[in-house]
């Protein structure tokens, strides 16, 4: 998922995406623990989605901070 495509979400569907990923980060860590997981990379690339959703979150946060000031 690239930046771009989080920005076009909108506040509700940022929530609901970041609670899908850490459900996903959850399963891939419980699958790595116990070596089913093939494809360890894919838990860097959810951990940055995350990153990069909570990211755009604290953005909207802070310009409506800014607005109201």
């Amino acid at each position: 998922m690239k930046a771009a495509e989080v920005k076009e979400l909108t506040d509700e569907e940022l929530e609901h995406k970041e609670l899908e990923l850490r459900e996903e980060l959850f399963n891939l860590t419980i699958q790595h623990a116990t070596g089913q997981l093939e494809n360890t990379a894919r838990i860097v690339h959810v951990k940055k989605d995350i990153a990069r959703v909570r990211t755009i979150q604290r953005e909207r946060m802070m310009s409506k901070g800014d607005e109201n000031a």
